[in-house]
């Protein structure tokens, strides 16, 4: 084996212990509650055993009490780590020794206390400073096996940018896009907009306002002309100074999810999103509030599951993925798939997609986070 990779059995004379992370820094902290709810909720107790750590939205790591019912969203009331944190103050420290899998926790004015081994970890944060490599760059660091994509899978689809430029690389088919990256603001702030009003010149109005590295449809606005770009780009550099804007596709929107299996990466049946009728697109508000109702399985022909579960399985292997992915695409007037993006760790809410479509698939919910911790106990960190 090379000395650049760690390989660390569980010890069989315990059941394997997840640890459960989430919450986050990012603006979607609120979500991550909710998806570690519902996986905390699944995971087979009598197969594992479980360590939920929570990260605060200023960063501290906490740890939370296991209790999946208040991390639910209650009268439009999002939950946060901050409400389940056993203490403030305490301070939970995952090791930096490859060869040491102890977690402490530690409070002022106390000894630490051993936590015990962490043999996986599950993190379901969404968005940056969780998803986007740096969670995964810290693990690898430690010799944590992880569920879900890498250091480099995680960061490409963090970054819409760049998932798109190694989408092309592969010959996937990508929509229309620009970028704006914040130097450009700050040298020329009139050249910056004047880059977008072009943008849309061409390939005509509406088009999306979109931080480049942020998820859940955070700080996303349809924009139909441009006297509402100003408002539009400011609410995108409220969660990313890059923002990529996107020309507007006509026709429908497809889902598909991608799940590592023992013999590699399969896709699910797709789903698709309806026009939602009450929001200008499907927004945040649609996704988690309103709870905005996907068609699972979507009605497409034989031929055209067949080819979006193709692409899907594609999109994993192009940005080296691994664990899972939900792929977002658009089918167009013309009948053509157009992939808009990936998510490395989609959301696991009880309304969520993934987790529907890997149902309809035969994979039920309580399996799909077992497979998930399976695939990751399968593979050692460092290179591979």
């Amino acid at each position: 084996m090379s000395s650049e990779t760690t390989s660390h059995s569980p010890d069989r004379s315990r059941k394997p212990r997840v640890a459960v992370v989430f919450g986050g820094r990012s603006s979607e902290h609120a979500i991550s509650v909710v998806t570690a709810g519902a996986v905390l909720r699944a995971i087979d107790r009598t197969k594992y055993d479980v360590l939920p750590i929570g990260i605060t939205t200023d960063g501290r790591w906490a740890l939370t009490a296991d209790d999946p019912e208040r991390m639910a969203i209650t009268d439009r009331s999002l939950p946060s780590v901050e409400g389940l944190a056993q203490s403030l103050d305490g301070t939970v420290v995952l090791p930096v020794d490859p060869a040491d899998r102890e977690v402490v926790y530690t409070e002022p004015g106390a000894m630490p206390k051993a936590l015990g081994e962490v043999d996986v970890v599950f993190p379901v944060l969404h968005g940056p400073y969780g998803e986007d490599g740096t969670l995964q760059g810290m693990l690898e660091l430690a010799g944590i096996p992880y569920v879900g994509a890498g250091v480099l899978a995680s960061a490409v689809g963090q970054d819409k940018e760049y998932m798109k430029r190694v989408f092309t690389s592969f010959g996937l088919p990508v929509g229309p896009y620009e970028v704006v990256r914040p130097r450009e603001w700050q040298a020329d702030p009139a050249a910056a907009r004047k880059k977008i009003v072009d943008f849309a010149g061409e390939h005509g109005w509406p088009v999306f306002i979109k931080p480049a590295r942020a998820g859940s449809s955070m700080g996303i606005t349809k924009v139909d002309d441009v006297t509402g770009l100003d408002e539009a780009i400011a609410e995108a550099q409220r969660h990313d100074p890059k923002i990529i804007v996107e020309s507007l596709l006509s026709g429908r929107e497809i889902e598909c999810g991608v799940l590592e299996f023992e013999d590699g990466p399969r896709a699910s049946l797709p789903a698709e999103i309806p026009p939602v009728t009450a929001h200008d697109f499907y927004d945040f508000e649609a996704k988690y509030i309103d709870s905005a109702a996907g068609i699972v399985p979507a009605l497409l022909s034989e031929e055209q599951t067949a080819r979006i579960q193709e692409l899907a399985v594609q999109a994993f292997e192009a940005t080296s993925c691994e664990g899972l992915v939900r792929a977002d695409f658009f089918l167009t007037e013309d009948g053509e798939f157009v992939i808009n993006e990936i998510n490395t760790m989609p959301g696991f809410t009880p309304i969520s997609m993934y987790p529907r479509m890997w149902q309809e698939s035969g994979v039920g919910y309580q399996e799909l986070v077992d497979r998930l911790v399976q695939a990751a106990l399968r593979r050692s960190t460092g290179l591979r």
